[in-house]
């Protein structure tokens, strides 16, 4: 084999790598979508439309804070617990508990 063939060889090798690494990236973006729908789909099913519309501003505020409370709410329907749809009090309750204690700022003047 001359240089020319071994490069060329090479050249397909890394073209059938980057083939093989693209459709797995797409498979797995394809998974992580139907994950996202199913669990929308959960909470629509389980929450009123006034909390999922706060949980939607939260979201966009903390969206860690959000995806905590959106994978306590599933696990709460899963396991049987909710016994109505999660209304925009619930939330509230929920939200508080896992925000935890506020901040305190205190300005001392001089």
């Amino acid at each position: 084999m001359t240089e020319e063939d071994e490069l060329e060889e090479l050249k397909k090798k890394k073209m059938q790598e980057l083939k093989e690494k693209k459709q797995s990236g797409e498979s797995q973006e394809e998974a992580q979508r139907q994950m996202e729908a199913q669990k929308k789909a959960m909470l629509r099913k389980v929450m009123t439309s006034d909390a999922r519309e706060r949980l939607a501003r939260v979201k966009m505020a903390r969206p860690e804070l959000a995806e905590q409370i959106e994978s306590q709410i599933i696990a709460l329907a899963q396991r049987g617990a909710t016994n109505d749809k999660i209304d925009d009090d619930t939330l509230k309750e929920l939200l508080k508990k896992l925000s935890g204690q506020k901040k305190e700022i205190n300005i001392k003047r001089r």
